[in-house]
């Protein structure tokens, strides 16, 4: 199981205005939530929250999160960015409870080269990132791997061929493709034109099109 501990500060008051004011004070605001608690708003460091995010599996990696005294094991539950820049604009916690399953995204990592990728020049082309599963919090895995070694070209591997730590209720459909070995792309090059060709050509007019002016709002 993947954890890491951050710290927050208990707010009161609520608002787009307030928000705005963490924001431009270097903080985020956010809220953590679940077992029966009310939600609670709370403010966290802009930058100890953007190493952090940048560090972790953050749909799977259980936080242990410092509000005052008191220490609480989360979960990520959702991260609003700005639609155009990296800054995270709110954070959603779950409190999590020993016992009581949640559902999680588990990232994939495929390991080792493909055999049709070694022998035959194909690629690997990976389709799926991710599996959705209903896990204890305890025993949530970092990753999943996904051994491509002996995968020829022109075959795939799918979900019911995962090797899967026990514990883990698999909520993705088992005949989701997972990744695939395919042929690389022919690349078609261009044959001079006979010189009769040539000459039948130089008459035809070049299309030009004109590009379109895209205005781009901010949200």
């Amino acid at each position: 199981m993947a954890s890491a501990t951050l710290s927050a500060e208990v707010r009161n008051d609520r608002g787009k205005g307030v928000a705005r004011k963490l924001r431009a004070a270097g903080r985020v605001p956010g809220v953590v939530y679940g077992h029966g608690r009310e939600p609670q708003s709370l403010s966290l460091v802009a930058r100890d929250l953007d190493k952090l995010l940048s560090s972790i599996a953050a749909g799977s990696t259980v936080i242990e999160l410092t509000l005052g005294r008191a220490t609480t094991k989360t979960l990520i539950r959702e991260i609003q960015r700005h639609p155009f820049k990296k800054q995270v604009l709110h954070i959603d916690f779950m409190e999590l409870v020993a016992g009581e399953k949640v559902i999680v995204d588990i990232p994939l990592v495929f390991v080792g080269i493909p055999e049709g990728v070694r022998l035959s020049g194909a690629l690997l082309e990976q389709i799926v990132h991710s599996i959705e599963v209903n896990v204890d919090p305890s025993n949530i895995p970092n990753h999943i791997d996904v051994d491509v070694t002996n995968l020829a070209m022109g075959h795939s591997l799918h979900v019911r061929d995962l090797v899967l730590p026990e514990g883990l209720e698999v909520l993705t459909d088992e005949d989701t493709t997972i990744c695939a070995v395919i042929a690389p792309r022919a690349v078609l090059e261009e044959t001079p034109a006979a010189e009769g060709d040539a000459a039948a050509a130089v008459g035809e007019p070049e299309l030009i099109r004109k590009a379109k002016d895209e205005d781009e709002g901010e949200k």
